[in-house]
């Protein structure tokens, strides 16, 4: 456990960041899988739909330092190219 007042301060925000980044996380995930299932199921409309919203996601994502841009781009090119060859 910490023992100074600023390792403590330290600690509970380092608590918040790991919980925030955490939801993120998921939240980037989930909205991936939306697109991957839509394609999986041969639902062009559903799919384009579900692939606009999750690159807002990933781009908040990335912005916020939780994605690597490179890793962002990545995502978001591979899942454009899985939506346009339906």
């Amino acid at each position: 456990m910490a023992n100074s007042a600023q390792a403590r301060k330290r600690a509970r925000q380092a608590d918040k960041s790991r919980t925030r980044n955490a939801g993120l996380r998921t939240k980037a995930r989930t909205y991936i899988k939306r697109v991957l299932q839509a394609v999986k199921n041969g639902d062009k409309d559903a799919a384009q739909q579900s692939y606009k919203e999750a690159v807002s996601v990933i781009d908040k994502v990335s912005g916020k330092g939780l994605l690597h841009r490179n890793a962002a781009a990545r995502y978001k090119s591979r899942l454009n190219a899985r939506v346009k060859a339906l």
